[in-house]
């Protein structure tokens, strides 16, 4: 899998605390990149054609948000698509001076 801006054995954790129709809310903790960064979806993104954006796989959803970077390289966009496996697939993508392009495949725990 291609990535920029992080390591191509680096692992990524969701925590997911809130979750509806209207957004999703929650954790993303990138090994060496961001250690538990709360973020909240785009208000109003549930509504508009992107939510419903499809990829390989066929995404039931899909929810866009900004997560903190904490390397002075600014936000990047976290797009968090769900699958009805119970699979999720995070891309974080970020341009600029310190791009980052990293996809997660993510299985859920209970």
């Amino acid at each position: 899998m291609l990535r920029v801006g992080v390591a191509a054995q680096t692992s990524a954790t969701l925590v997911i605390d809130n979750i509806d129709s209207h957004g999703l809310s929650g954790e993303l903790t990138v090994d060496g990149l961001v250690d538990a960064a709360a973020f909240v979806s785009l208000a109003g993104a549930e509504a508009d054609a992107l939510s419903g954006m499809s990829f390989n796989g066929a995404p039931l959803r899909v929810y866009l948000a900004f997560v903190a970077i904490p390397d002075s390289g600014g936000e990047a966009l976290a797009v968090i698509a769900l699958y009805e496996d119970h699979r999720i697939e995070t891309r974080l993508l970020r341009g600029g001076t310190t791009p980052i392009y990293a996809i997660f495949a993510m299985t859920r725990r209970p």
